[in-house]
This record gives C-alpha cells, sequence and structure tokens, in this order.
C-alpha cells in the first residue's frame, strides 16, 4: 500500500502529526507512506519514524497551474491508493480527485468536500494533534490518539552529549529557553514574540535562587540579536546553536525544565516529555498542549503575550 499525506503549515504542524503517522504506520506496517510538506517544515521528519519520503511543495505561494500541474504529476507517479490532507481548500481537493487516487480523506464543511470519498468532522475544540488524528476515522481507524512521540538519529544524540560538555554542563540538569522569535511572526504580525527585558527579569530570579543552575538559550538562525542581548545582561547564560531540528531535540530531551513561547520546540518538548512552561498570547493552550501537569501553558488574560509578567511565570515555576 502506498499512502501520501499533505501538511501544509510549519514544523509545529508536521509534529502535531507524527501521532497520525505513527498509527497508519502501525495499522499499515508494510505500507509507504509520504508526505507532500512546505519547504521550511521538510526538516522535521529527521525525527519522524514512519515517513519514507518527503515531497517538497509551498502551498502558501502564489503557486502557478505548472506548479501544480508538476505537483499532480510526482504523485499520479508514484501510484497512491490512499491520500490524506490537512487543508480544505478547494484547490488541494481538485488537485487529489485528478491524481486519481481511489481514497481521497479530510475534512468535512470545506471547499475540498465535494472531491474527497471520505470526509470527515472537522472538529477544531480539541488538542491538535487529536483534531489531526481524526482524519483516520475516515479509514476506519478509531484508536485514540498517541502521545507524541519522535525518534532522534543517535548521532544527534551523540552531538547533544558533546555540546553539553562543551558548554560546561554536568549532570544536574539545565534549564532551557527557547525565545522563538520567528522572522516568519514578525513578518505576518503573530502574537509569538516575547519581550526581552522579561527574559531579562526570568533568567536574572534563576540566578539569584539557584546559582548553579546551568542557563541555557537556543540560537537558531534568526535569534542572534535576542541572544547576543540576553547574554550581556546575564553573565551566566551559555548559548547552544544546534544545527538541525535533531540536535535541538536531543538537548531538549537533556533539559530539567523548558521555558519556551508557542513554537515548534514546544512541541519537541512535550515528544521527549521534557517538564515544559510554555507562554501563549491570543491562542488557546489547551488546542497547543496534551492535558498533563508536566506541559504548562501560560496564557496572557489581554491575548498580548507582552504583558504576561515575568512574576508570573516565576510563580508557576518555583510552585513546580
Amino acid at each position: 500500500m502506498r499512502i501520501v499525506a499533505l501538511v501544509p503549515g510549519g514544523i509545529g504542524d508536521q509534529i502535531l502529526f507524527f501521532p497520525t503517522l505513527d498509527t497508519l504506520k502501525q495499522a499499515y506496517p508494510n505500507a509507504q507512506i509520504d508526505v507532500v510538506v512546505e519547504p521550511r517544515a521538510a526538516g522535521a521528519y529527521r525525527v519522524c519514524k514512519s515517513v519514507h519520503d518527503t515531497i517538497v511543495f509551498d502551498f502558501k505561494d502564489r503557486n502557478s497551474l505548472a506548479d501544480f500541474g508538476n505537483l499532480l504529476g510526482v504523485i499520479r507517479d508514484r501510484e497512491y491508493d490512499v491520500a490524506l490532507s490537512l487543508g480544505q481548500r478547494w484547490a488541494v481537493g481538485f488537485l487529489l480527485w485528478l491524481t486519481g487516487i481511489p481514497i481521497r480523506v479530510s475534512y468535512a464543511g470545506g471547499g475540498a468536500e465535494r472531491f474527497l470519498t471520505n470526509p470527515v468532522p472537522l472538529k477544531t475544540e480539541q488538542y491538535a494533534a487529536c483534531m489531526y488524528h481524526d482524519l483516520l476515522k475516515g479509514l476506519d481507524i478509531n484508536t485514540p490518539c498517541p502521545n507524541l512521540s519522535v525518534s532522534v538519529p543517535e548521532k544527534d544524540l551523540d552531538w547533544a552529549d558533546a555540546e553539553r560538555k562543551r558548554l560546561g554542563i554536568g549532570s544536574g540538569g539545565y534549564v532551557l529557553i527557547h525565545g522563538g522569535s520567528s522572522q516568519l511572526a514578525k513578518d505576518k504580525g503573530i502574537d509569538k514574540i516575547y519581550p526581552i527585558a522579561s527574559w531579562q527579569g526570568i533568567l536574572q530570579d534563576f540566578e539569584q535562587r539557584q546559582p548553579d543552575l546551568p542557563l541555557v538559550v537556543v540560537q537558531g538562525p534568526e535569534d542572534k540579536e535576542f541572544v547576543q542581548t540576553l547574554v550581556q545582561s546575564t553573565s551566566k547564560l551559555k548559548v547552544t546553536a544546534p544545527g538541525d531540528i535533531g540536535k535541538l531535540t536531543a538537548m531538549i530531551a537533556g533539559a530539567s525544565l523548558m521555558l519556551c513561547t508557542d513554537s515548534a520546540p514546544m512541541h519537541l518538548a512535550v515528544a521527549v516529555k521534557t517538564y515544559t512552561m510554555a507562554l501563549f498570547g491570543p491562542t488557546d493552550p489547551q488546542k497547543l498542549l496534551p492535558d498533563s501537569n508536566r506541559f504548562i501553558g501560560i496564557k496572557a488574560l489581554s491575548g498580548k503575550m507582552a504583558d504576561i509578567a515575568p512574576t508570573t511565570v516565576l510563580e508557576k515555576v518555583w510552585a513546580g
């Protein structure tokens, strides 16, 4: 059996879709499962054990008929038996219909429904991973949604061990901070960035209360200015710059506590079961975090992340 899943969105969306892929693989252990993903999200599959291949397609770009034609050709050449799609756009549904794939599953109620063979209800009030997992009901798979999980390559675990030694971190654990200063969020006006001054207040409190506890900040490709400012104000702060999602996941897995914003690293922390406190602006934490006392969502009452006081975060930290 050959299965293809169309999964638009960023790395966080892919990680939330992993339970669906894992359940598919358990139901059809000999199946070849491929995914169609945006270029910015393809790296997520470094830590997914259930996917055979990734096909890159920029769903959000202004695609021409030629672009859709190329994707159609790739999908038709692989002769898939089943297609799953997270999107409800009519164009994607029409594309799947043109492929001739016999079983086409997506959510009911959108423009794509007329092109589906097996529509399923869209229930947006639940945890997103469970909402995605509902697609499998279109294949008569009615098992509960499993927990998020990832498969980290051995070489990435070895890299993280070496990185902790480089940073002088012993076996006592560390606090890992991910600021989430995404340029995409800035460009789109998405409220996912916590002010540097507030991060400074949190880190200074840690230094006063737990001076021997290592504090580590993740520096991604877009975080240089953010990290430099934090380092200047917090002398003991250590910096790690994982080169890919596997190495980042390995560093998260070794932390005692993850402090972050609503972001892809938050989902990675959930997958490796690192105790996590995540900051939310307008988004509902219940839709992006599972129901567990290991993963705490701290939401701004005003809906603006900048309005979360450092004291509010610290009260949650020291109470835990």
